[in-house]
Protein backbone atom coordinates (compact mmCIF):
# COMPACT_ATOMS: atom_id res chain seq x y z
CA UNK A 1 0.00 0.00 0.00
CA UNK A 2 1.00 3.64 -0.36
CA UNK A 3 2.09 5.55 2.73
CA UNK A 4 3.67 8.94 3.40
CA UNK A 5 6.42 8.06 5.85
CA UNK A 6 8.41 10.21 8.27
CA UNK A 7 11.88 8.67 8.42
CA UNK A 8 13.49 11.42 10.47
CA UNK A 9 12.18 14.62 12.10
CA UNK A 10 12.82 17.86 10.25
CA UNK A 11 12.79 16.05 6.92
CA UNK A 12 9.97 15.81 4.33
CA UNK A 13 7.73 12.76 4.31
CA UNK A 14 8.61 10.11 1.75
CA UNK A 15 6.08 8.23 -0.40
CA UNK A 16 6.70 4.51 0.18
CA UNK A 17 5.14 1.21 -0.85
CA UNK A 18 4.80 -0.59 2.49
CA UNK A 19 3.13 -3.86 3.52
CA UNK A 20 -0.60 -3.70 4.12
CA UNK A 21 -1.17 -4.16 7.87
CA UNK A 22 -3.22 -6.99 9.34
CA UNK A 23 -5.63 -6.56 12.25
CA UNK A 24 -4.76 -8.36 15.45
CA UNK A 25 -7.19 -9.31 18.22
CA UNK A 26 -9.41 -6.36 19.11
CA UNK A 27 -8.38 -4.40 16.03
CA UNK A 28 -9.96 -3.16 12.80
CA UNK A 29 -8.33 -2.87 9.39
CA UNK A 30 -9.67 0.33 7.84
CA UNK A 31 -9.37 1.46 4.24
CA UNK A 32 -8.57 5.16 4.58
CA UNK A 33 -10.80 7.58 2.68
CA UNK A 34 -9.56 10.84 4.19
CA UNK A 35 -7.19 12.06 6.88
CA UNK A 36 -7.17 15.66 8.04
CA UNK A 37 -3.87 17.39 8.77
CA UNK A 38 -3.37 18.65 12.33
CA UNK A 39 -0.97 21.08 13.97
CA UNK A 40 0.26 18.14 16.04
CA UNK A 41 1.48 16.55 12.80
CA UNK A 42 3.65 19.63 12.31
CA UNK A 43 4.99 19.34 15.86
CA UNK A 44 6.00 15.72 15.13
CA UNK A 45 7.57 16.50 11.74
CA UNK A 46 9.40 19.53 13.11
CA UNK A 47 10.87 17.55 16.01
CA UNK A 48 8.98 19.46 18.72
CA UNK A 49 7.43 16.29 20.19
CA UNK A 50 9.93 13.75 21.56
CA UNK A 51 10.44 10.11 20.67
CA UNK A 52 8.02 9.43 17.83
CA UNK A 53 7.89 5.92 16.43
CA UNK A 54 10.28 5.88 13.47
CA UNK A 55 9.73 5.26 10.65
CA UNK A 56 6.26 6.70 11.20
CA UNK A 57 3.06 7.08 9.22
CA UNK A 58 1.48 10.32 10.46
CA UNK A 59 -2.19 11.19 10.74
CA UNK A 60 -4.83 10.95 13.47
CA UNK A 61 -8.01 12.43 11.99
CA UNK A 62 -8.83 9.36 9.94
CA UNK A 63 -12.07 8.50 8.16
CA UNK A 64 -12.54 5.20 6.38
CA UNK A 65 -14.46 1.96 6.03
CA UNK A 66 -13.77 -1.30 7.80
CA UNK A 67 -12.20 -3.88 5.50
CA UNK A 68 -11.39 -6.61 8.03
CA UNK A 69 -12.21 -7.27 11.67
CA UNK A 70 -9.84 -8.93 14.13
CA UNK A 71 -10.80 -11.54 16.70
CA UNK A 72 -12.84 -10.57 19.76
CA UNK A 73 -14.55 -7.58 18.07
CA UNK A 74 -18.33 -7.75 17.87
CA UNK A 75 -19.25 -4.05 17.93
CA UNK A 76 -18.55 -3.23 14.26
CA UNK A 77 -19.36 -4.61 10.81
CA UNK A 78 -17.35 -4.84 7.61
CA UNK A 79 -17.82 -1.75 5.38
CA UNK A 80 -19.04 0.36 8.31
CA UNK A 81 -17.64 3.91 8.32
CA UNK A 82 -15.51 4.83 11.34
CA UNK A 83 -13.35 7.65 12.59
CA UNK A 84 -9.96 7.09 14.24
CA UNK A 85 -8.65 9.80 16.61
CA UNK A 86 -5.40 10.73 18.38
CA UNK A 87 -5.88 8.49 21.43
CA UNK A 88 -5.24 5.02 20.04
CA UNK A 89 -4.81 2.72 23.06
CA UNK A 90 -4.77 2.75 26.86
CA UNK A 91 -4.12 -0.04 29.34
CA UNK A 92 -7.53 0.25 31.02
CA UNK A 93 -6.00 -0.75 34.35
CA UNK A 94 -4.06 2.22 35.78
CA UNK A 95 -5.38 4.73 38.30
CA UNK A 96 -6.12 7.20 35.51
CA UNK A 97 -8.06 4.74 33.36
CA UNK A 98 -10.03 3.52 36.37
CA UNK A 99 -11.01 7.08 37.34
CA UNK A 100 -12.37 8.21 33.93
CA UNK A 101 -9.10 9.93 33.06
CA UNK A 102 -7.84 7.59 30.37
CA UNK A 103 -6.35 10.59 28.55
CA UNK A 104 -3.63 10.66 31.24
CA UNK A 105 -2.72 6.95 31.02
CA UNK A 106 1.07 6.64 31.33
CA UNK A 107 1.13 3.77 28.83
CA UNK A 108 -1.19 5.39 26.27
CA UNK A 109 -0.39 5.12 22.58
CA UNK A 110 -1.22 7.79 20.05
CA UNK A 111 -2.27 7.47 16.43
CA UNK A 112 0.23 8.99 14.03
CA UNK A 113 2.84 9.44 16.78
CA UNK A 114 3.62 6.24 18.67
CA UNK A 115 1.54 4.00 16.37
CA UNK A 116 1.11 4.34 12.61
CA UNK A 117 -1.67 6.62 11.42
CA UNK A 118 -3.70 7.54 8.39
CA UNK A 119 -1.39 9.13 5.81
CA UNK A 120 -1.77 5.81 3.97
CA UNK A 121 -4.20 3.59 2.08
CA UNK A 122 -4.90 1.41 5.13
CA UNK A 123 -4.54 1.62 8.90
CA UNK A 124 -5.16 -0.75 11.81
CA UNK A 125 -6.77 0.61 14.96
CA UNK A 126 -8.00 -0.63 18.33
CA UNK A 127 -11.75 -1.04 17.90
CA UNK A 128 -12.36 0.39 21.38
CA UNK A 129 -11.07 3.78 20.25
CA UNK A 130 -12.92 4.02 16.94
CA UNK A 131 -16.03 6.16 16.54
CA UNK A 132 -19.16 5.82 14.46
CA UNK A 133 -19.58 9.06 12.53
CA UNK A 134 -22.70 11.18 11.94
CA UNK A 135 -24.16 10.41 8.52
CA UNK A 136 -24.79 14.11 7.85
CA UNK A 137 -21.08 14.67 7.19
CA UNK A 138 -19.09 13.68 4.12
CA UNK A 139 -15.74 11.90 4.49
CA UNK A 140 -13.94 15.20 3.87
CA UNK A 141 -16.04 17.38 6.16
CA UNK A 142 -16.05 15.00 9.12
CA UNK A 143 -12.28 14.43 9.22
CA UNK A 144 -11.34 17.69 11.05
CA UNK A 145 -13.88 16.88 13.77
CA UNK A 146 -11.70 13.99 14.96
CA UNK A 147 -9.03 16.18 16.57
CA UNK A 148 -9.64 19.90 16.10
CA UNK A 149 -13.21 19.18 17.14
CA UNK A 150 -12.73 16.56 19.86
CA UNK A 151 -9.68 18.06 21.57
CA UNK A 152 -11.19 21.50 21.15
CA UNK A 153 -14.32 20.20 22.84
CA UNK A 154 -12.30 18.91 25.81
CA UNK A 155 -10.76 22.38 26.12
CA UNK A 156 -14.24 23.88 25.97
CA UNK A 157 -15.49 21.53 28.71
CA UNK A 158 -12.68 22.76 30.95
CA UNK A 159 -14.21 26.28 30.88
CA UNK A 160 -17.25 25.06 32.81
CA UNK A 161 -20.23 27.39 32.62
CA UNK A 162 -18.24 30.48 31.56
CA UNK A 163 -20.51 32.89 29.73
CA UNK A 164 -17.89 35.29 28.34
CA UNK A 165 -15.32 33.08 26.64
CA UNK A 166 -12.13 34.26 24.97
CA UNK A 167 -10.47 32.14 22.27
CA UNK A 168 -6.85 32.89 21.36
CA UNK A 169 -5.59 31.50 18.07
CA UNK A 170 -8.58 31.48 15.76
CA UNK A 171 -7.73 28.46 13.61
CA UNK A 172 -9.52 25.19 12.92
CA UNK A 173 -10.31 24.19 16.51
CA UNK A 174 -11.51 27.68 17.39
CA UNK A 175 -13.87 27.82 14.42
CA UNK A 176 -15.47 24.53 15.42
CA UNK A 177 -15.78 25.20 19.15
CA UNK A 178 -17.02 28.78 18.68
CA UNK A 179 -19.98 27.38 16.76
CA UNK A 180 -20.96 25.16 19.69
CA UNK A 181 -20.45 27.94 22.25
CA UNK A 182 -22.57 30.41 20.29
CA UNK A 183 -25.24 27.73 19.79
CA UNK A 184 -25.31 27.34 23.58
CA UNK A 185 -25.77 31.09 24.11
CA UNK A 186 -22.27 32.08 25.19
CA UNK A 187 -20.47 35.27 24.23
CA UNK A 188 -17.28 34.64 22.26
CA UNK A 189 -14.35 37.04 22.17
CA UNK A 190 -11.98 36.06 19.35
CA UNK A 191 -8.27 36.88 19.38
CA UNK A 192 -6.42 36.51 16.07
CA UNK A 193 -2.81 37.37 15.27
CA UNK A 194 -2.15 41.13 15.52
CA UNK A 195 -3.00 42.71 12.18
CA UNK A 196 -4.84 39.63 10.89
CA UNK A 197 -7.93 41.44 9.69
CA UNK A 198 -9.07 38.45 7.63
CA UNK A 199 -8.95 36.21 10.70
CA UNK A 200 -10.92 38.72 12.72
CA UNK A 201 -13.54 39.04 9.99
CA UNK A 202 -13.82 35.26 9.75
CA UNK A 203 -14.55 35.15 13.49
CA UNK A 204 -17.18 37.87 13.21
CA UNK A 205 -18.98 35.92 10.48
CA UNK A 206 -19.47 33.10 12.99
CA UNK A 207 -21.34 35.49 15.28
CA UNK A 208 -18.68 36.32 17.84
CA UNK A 209 -19.40 39.18 20.22
CA UNK A 210 -16.01 40.77 19.54
CA UNK A 211 -12.93 40.06 17.44
CA UNK A 212 -9.52 41.69 17.70
CA UNK A 213 -5.80 41.04 17.90
CA UNK A 214 -4.12 38.96 20.58
CA UNK A 215 -2.30 42.15 21.64
CA UNK A 216 -5.61 43.83 22.53
CA UNK A 217 -7.78 43.71 25.63
CA UNK A 218 -11.42 42.67 25.18
CA UNK A 219 -14.16 45.22 25.96
CA UNK A 220 -15.36 43.06 28.89
CA UNK A 221 -13.56 40.85 31.38
CA UNK A 222 -13.66 37.18 30.43
CA UNK A 223 -14.97 34.33 32.55
CA UNK A 224 -12.56 31.94 30.82
CA UNK A 225 -10.17 31.76 27.89
CA UNK A 226 -8.91 28.95 25.66
CA UNK A 227 -5.51 29.26 23.99
CA UNK A 228 -5.24 27.16 20.84
CA UNK A 229 -2.15 28.91 19.47
CA UNK A 230 1.13 27.28 20.63
CA UNK A 231 2.41 30.62 21.94
CA UNK A 232 3.34 30.75 25.62
CA UNK A 233 3.29 34.57 25.71
CA UNK A 234 -0.50 34.42 25.28
CA UNK A 235 -0.93 32.91 28.77
CA UNK A 236 -0.11 36.13 30.69
CA UNK A 237 -2.11 38.11 28.13
CA UNK A 238 -5.16 35.92 28.70
CA UNK A 239 -4.76 36.11 32.48
CA UNK A 240 -4.89 39.90 32.31
CA UNK A 241 -8.19 39.65 30.42
CA UNK A 242 -9.82 37.38 33.02
CA UNK A 243 -12.28 38.29 35.73
CA UNK A 244 -11.54 36.96 39.20
CA UNK A 245 -12.12 33.22 39.45
CA UNK A 246 -11.55 32.76 35.71
CA UNK A 247 -9.59 29.99 34.00
CA UNK A 248 -7.06 29.98 31.16
CA UNK A 249 -7.13 26.65 29.31
CA UNK A 250 -4.06 25.77 27.22
CA UNK A 251 -5.54 23.59 24.51
CA UNK A 252 -2.47 22.32 22.64
CA UNK A 253 -0.04 19.43 23.07
CA UNK A 254 2.96 21.75 22.60
CA UNK A 255 3.53 25.40 23.52
CA UNK A 256 6.53 27.70 23.60
CA UNK A 257 7.79 28.71 27.04
CA UNK A 258 5.49 30.85 29.15
CA UNK A 259 7.23 34.09 30.17
CA UNK A 260 7.21 35.23 33.79
CA UNK A 261 4.37 37.47 34.92
CA UNK A 262 3.36 39.28 38.13
CA UNK A 263 1.59 37.21 40.73
CA UNK A 264 -1.07 39.92 40.77
CA UNK A 265 -2.22 38.71 37.33
CA UNK A 266 -2.93 35.26 38.78
CA UNK A 267 -4.28 36.38 42.13
CA UNK A 268 -8.03 36.46 42.64
CA UNK A 269 -8.32 32.67 42.27
CA UNK A 270 -7.56 32.71 38.57
CA UNK A 271 -6.24 29.39 37.31
CA UNK A 272 -4.24 27.96 34.41
CA UNK A 273 -4.76 24.40 33.18
CA UNK A 274 -3.57 22.31 30.27
CA UNK A 275 -5.50 19.81 28.17
CA UNK A 276 -3.93 16.43 27.48
CA UNK A 277 -5.32 14.24 24.70
CA UNK A 278 -8.98 13.27 24.90
CA UNK A 279 -11.24 10.63 26.38
CA UNK A 280 -13.77 8.55 24.49
CA UNK A 281 -16.46 10.41 26.40
CA UNK A 282 -15.22 13.70 24.91
CA UNK A 283 -15.44 12.23 21.42
CA UNK A 284 -18.90 10.76 21.92
CA UNK A 285 -20.32 13.98 23.38
CA UNK A 286 -18.81 16.09 20.62
CA UNK A 287 -20.08 13.84 17.82
CA UNK A 288 -23.53 13.96 19.43
CA UNK A 289 -23.77 17.75 19.58
CA UNK A 290 -21.92 18.63 16.34
CA UNK A 291 -24.70 17.65 13.91
CA UNK A 292 -27.34 19.37 16.05
CA UNK A 293 -25.65 22.79 15.85
CA UNK A 294 -24.72 21.91 13.07
CA UNK A 295 -20.96 22.46 13.27
CA UNK A 296 -19.63 23.25 9.80
CA UNK A 297 -16.08 22.66 8.65
CA UNK A 298 -14.11 24.49 5.99
CA UNK A 299 -11.68 22.25 4.14
CA UNK A 300 -9.10 22.18 1.39
CA UNK A 301 -8.28 18.76 -0.09
CA UNK A 302 -4.96 17.32 -1.26
CA UNK A 303 -4.10 13.92 -2.76
CA UNK A 304 -2.32 11.64 -0.30
CA UNK A 305 0.99 12.01 -2.13
CA UNK A 306 0.86 15.80 -1.65
CA UNK A 307 1.01 15.55 2.16
CA UNK A 308 4.23 17.60 2.27
CA UNK A 309 2.53 20.42 0.36
CA UNK A 310 -0.38 20.38 2.82
CA UNK A 311 2.00 20.47 5.80
CA UNK A 312 4.01 23.34 4.28
CA UNK A 313 0.86 25.32 3.58
CA UNK A 314 -0.32 24.72 7.15
CA UNK A 315 3.04 25.82 8.56
CA UNK A 316 3.01 29.06 6.55
CA UNK A 317 -0.62 29.91 7.32
CA UNK A 318 -1.57 29.55 3.66
CA UNK A 319 -4.60 27.27 4.00
CA UNK A 320 -8.24 28.12 3.44
CA UNK A 321 -9.67 25.84 6.11
CA UNK A 322 -8.48 22.43 7.30
CA UNK A 323 -6.19 20.48 5.00
CA UNK A 324 -7.63 17.02 4.27
CA UNK A 325 -5.67 14.28 2.50
CA UNK A 326 -7.72 12.07 0.19
CA UNK A 327 -6.49 8.49 -0.06
CA UNK A 328 -9.41 6.72 -1.79
CA UNK A 329 -12.84 7.52 -3.30
CA UNK A 330 -14.89 9.51 -0.79
CA UNK A 331 -18.53 9.75 0.16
Amino acid sequence: MRAMVLEKPQQPLVLRDVPKPKPGPGQLLVRVATCAVCRTDLHVVDGELPDPKLPLILGHQIVGRIEQIGDHVDSFSVDERVGIPWLGWTDGECVYCRSSRENLCDRARFTGYTIDGGYADFVVADARFCFRLPEQYSDVDVAPLLCAGMLGYRSYRKTGDAHRLGIYGFGNAAHLIAQIAIYQGREIFAFARPGDKAGQESARKLGTTWAGGSDEMPPKQLDAAIIFAPVGALVPAALRALAKGGTVVCGGIHMSDIPSFPYADLWGERTICSVANLTRRDGEEFLDIAPRVPVRTETETFPLEEANTALDRFRSGGLDGSAVLVASPIS
